[in-house]
């Protein structure tokens, strides 16, 4: 096995791809855990909030390892679900974003 495929199915063994579900609305938010830091995620517009994804993309590069251990976790059906009310959503949101 190669070290990036290491690395991703690392990441998914340590629950670190979550989809954050909050209830009754089921808005999702995407998160993935890196080193030291979690980065918001849309794994339907390939999108990530890392810095690794924004100057990627300024080479010609078109994902980060987050989005691939996203679709991978997805793939197999290994994503980390954590279920949060609808009254917890502003505040989980303003929380994402002074992280970024």
């Amino acid at each position: 096995m190669n070290k990036d495929l290491r690395r991703l199915q690392s990441m998914i063994s340590e629950k670190r791809v979550k989809l954050h579900i909050f209830e009754p609305s089921m808005r999702k938010i995407w998160t993935v855990v890196g080193i030291g830091e979690e980065h918001w995620i849309d794994p339907n517009c390939n999108y990530c909030s890392c810095p690794g994804f924004y100057f990627g993309e300024l080479n010609g590069k078109t994902t980060c390892y987050h989005l691939e251990s996203a679709l991978l976790a997805r793939k197999e059906n290994k994503v980390d679900e954590i279920i949060f009310s609808d009254d917890e959503f502003s505040d989980f949101l303003s929380g994402l974003i002074s992280d970024l």
